[in-house]
Formats: C-alpha cells, structure tokens, sequence
C-alpha cells in the first residue's frame, strides 16, 4: 500500500481514554460499495492522497483498518441539549471514529464516518446515510471551506446499494457511507455526560486529553480549556455570519470544542442579510435562526462551562465566559473585512464598517453573495449601489485592499449555493446517475476559494 512515511502519521491516542468513552463497533455490510467523490486535495494533507480507487474504498467503503492507527472503529458516548431540551440518551448512534491521524499541519485528524451502521446508541434508527444527504455534506464542506469558515471536511462518499425509508425524502431512496476529516470529534455534550454522571477522573482525563492532543498544550486546566473553547466558537459564530450560512442544528451534541463546524443536516445559506431566517423546518420558534447562531452558540459555550464547574470554581469559569462577546465581534469584524477583501484599520474603524454593511444589506435585501462579489477588493462600489450604500461607500473606502481581482472568478459571476441550486445538483444524479453537475460545481467552489484567498 502506497503511504508516505512523510505525509502519512497515524496515532490512536484516543484509546489512552479507555473504553468509558466509546463503544469498540463494526460497519455494516453493505451491498454494494460506489466510490462517488474522494477528496485528494483533503487526504494528501494526511498521506492518502495515493491510494488507487480498490484501496479507498476498502478502507472508506469497507473499513478495513488503516496500518497504525484504530484496530476497530469506536462509537463515541455523550450527551447533548437538543433544542435546549438535554438528552442523557445520546452517542454515535450512525458513525464512528475510524481512524486517527497527523495532517500537515500537525494536528491530530480524526477519520469519522456517518452512515456506517448501526451501534448501541443508534436507538431506532437504522443507522443509514441517504445519498443525497452525503451529497448535500459534499456541497456545505466545499463552501464552507472556500468561505474562510473552520469546517470538517468531506474526505469520501461512497455509494452502498440499499434503500432506504425517509419522511423527509422522496422514498424509497439510495444510501451512502460518508467518511469526515475533522480535528476531533469531542463535542460539548462530550463533557456534558460526564457531569451528568458527577465523573470528575474521566472529566479530567478528558480535560487533559483535548488540552494535549487537540490544542498541542501539556496541561490540564479546565480553565484553560474553556478559554480555548470560548475563543474557537466565538470564532465560528462570526464565520458562521460573514458566509451567510444558517446551521440549522446548533444542539451541545453538534459543537466540537475545536471550534470547528460539522455534521450537516438541514443547512442553508441565506440569500438575505434575514435575522429570521431558518434553516430547519422543525425549527418552528427560530432557535437556530441566521441571527441568533451567536446567541445559540454563547449559550453552548455556558453549558460547558456549567459541565466544568464539577472540577474547577466558579469565577474563573466565568471570567472565561465573559470572553465570548467581544471576540466575537472582533471575529465578526475580521470576516467581513476579509470577505471584502479589505485589510482591517483598528477596533473602531472596523466595528463601524461592520455596522454600516449589515445595515445596508438587511435593509436593501440585497443578496449575500451579490454584494460580496461587487465589493470585493474595489475602492468603491459599483453604481449600481445607490443611496442606501452611501454609508457603506464611507466606511469602505478607509480599508486598503488586501487583495485583488485579478483571478478569473472576478470576471464572471458569484459562487453561491442557494437551495434551489442544492435541488438542482441532485436532480441529475437521482433521475440519471449524472456526477458532472457536481464535480464542476466543485471546482467553480474550489475557483472562488483561490479568488478569495
């Protein structure tokens, strides 16, 4: 098998935890394994990029172990608030921790799967992945990416020859396994469980496991993890807002205290600068709403802090707290100068510009993108932007461009990925097996990346 001694590092120092944290399982048997996209750009950083179309799908469609890493796959137990309802009854309940690895850029990645079968926490669920829910992680990973925001990211899809039986979902319909890069799979609800059963050993243990592997740090401050966390998902909520993606599931059980977003479900990008807009059409009180993601988020990041205070004090768990605001609106600053392709000036110039751009997109109902795109790196805005862009005009033109339009992208038109277009990139795969409307959709992605960058 051809890995890089270079490129290719695995570990498994999640089994320094020990089996109260997971359950050793197997993947299922499936009938057929597809292979339907592969992520070499992704799985060059972790020395994979080399294995021939047989190899992947005899790890990423059969689960064959990888050399050195996980013998067996392993269902991770937590907890979580779901809709802020807490759920003691939770775990990997369609996925698993597949293997560990070492990327490029030295941190820990773990290989984790969704649609691989069922486990001891899959409940009454059959634990199956639809295709085009494999398909629709594809398109949020690939944007996401693209739009500066801190994602897992599709590794594989593989295609597995069942049917299956969806409410939300023309059914019966075809299944996939789907396999994530992340930089761990350790989530708030993670912690939760353990407070909930007042473990404060394995509480520390894992404190120092995070701490160690995850943020490269030789401590086991609880404290000091939380301000990590703090900072990290301060940091997503205003990516979250500068990309113009709405979640739709912000549950503890879904926010990875890497800070780093993942497992996709009923996601979108709003088309408008809407505070109201959703995602989720379950989400009837607009819990999880474009506008309230930093709310929903901070609230995440107390309940951490709330799972910690079995092994630390409170006022220091709190003075830690108190960072999330004001990172986040530097953070917020940063990724809307950096989308514009503008270079920040200082706190308040920044913060002003800020303002006057959300104003003027909510109140215009401009699209998101559109804006986006006529702005980027110009020393004004194109004429077409009338008098409720004067403010915008001002604060923009105190920003020296951090960038240019020199790149193809500039001369077309934007990248984005509305709903409709989610729809119409499925269309052909489910009535004619056609991938090419998704593969090019991909690489236009993967244009406006280096655009941006």
């Amino acid at each position: 098998m051809p890995f890089s001694p270079q490129a290719y590092r695995p570990d498994c120092p999640i089994l320094s935890l020990g089996d109260a944290f997971y359950d050793a399982v197997a993947a299922a048997d499936f009938p057929e394994t597809i292979l339907r996209f592969r992520n070499d750009r992704a799985a060059a950083q972790i020395g994979l990029a080399d294995l021939t179309d047989d190899e992947w799908i005899a790890h990423f469609g059969r689960f064959a172990p990888l050399p050195g890493t996980l013998p067996q796959p392993l269902a991770l137990r937590y907890h979580g608030h779901q809709f802020r309802q807490y759920n003691p009854d939770l775990g990997d309940g369609r996925g698993f921790t597949f293997t560990q690895v070492w990327d490029d850029r030295d941190r820990l990645m773990d290989l984790g799967t969704k649609g691989s079968g069922q486990t001891p926490w899959s409940r009454a669920g059959d634990g199956r992945l639809t295709l085009k829910g494999g398909v629709r992680e594809i398109l949020a990973t690939e944007m996401l990416e693209a739009l500066n925001v801190p994602t897992s990211r599709t590794l594989s899809l593989v295609e597995t020859g069942e049917e299956l039986m969806r409410g939300d979902e023309p059914s019966p319909t075809r299944s996939a396994v789907l396999v994530r890069l992340s930089h761990g799979h350790i989530r708030i609800g993670s912690f939760q469980r353990l407070a909930y059963e007042r473990d404060e050993v394995s509480m520390r243990a894992l404190v120092s496991y995070v701490l160690r592997n995850l943020y490269a740090e030789d401590s086991d401050d609880p404290v000091r993890l939380l301000a990590h966390v703090v900072d990290r998902t301060a940091t997503l909520a205003a990516r979250y807002m500068a990309a113009g993606f709405v979640h739709g599931v912000l549950n503890t059980d879904n926010i990875n205290v890497t800070g780093e977003s993942f497992d996709y479900g009923p996601w979108r990008f709003a088309p408008t600068w809407d505070p109201a807009y959703t995602a989720a059409y379950f989400d009837h009180a607009g819990l999880y709403a474009f506008g309230r993601q930093p709310e929903a988020i901070g609230w995440n990041a107390m309940q951490f802090a709330s799972s910690l205070r079995l092994i630390a004090d409170s006022d220091p768990l709190v003075a830690a707290l108190d960072g999330f605001a004001p990172r986040f609106q530097r953070e917020l600053a940063a990724a809307i100068l950096w989308r514009l392709g503008l270079a920040p000036v200082d706190p308040d110039t920044d913060r002003a510009t800020v303002r006057a751009v959300e104003q003027a997109l909510r109140t215009t109902a401009t699209p998101i993108d559109r804006f986006f795109f006529d702005a980027f790196a110009r020393p004004d805005l194109p004429a077409t932007y009338s008098e409720p862009w004067a403010a915008v005009r001002t604060a923009l033109a105190a920003h020296p461009p951090r960038s240019d339009r020199a790149h193809p992208y500039w001369s077309g038109e934007p990248c984005g990925m509305p709903i409709d277009e989610v729809e119409a990139l499925w269309a052909p795969i489910a009535t004619a097996d056609d991938w090419s409307p998704l593969h090019t959709k991909v690489a236009a992605i993967r244009a406006m990346a280096a655009a941006l960058r």
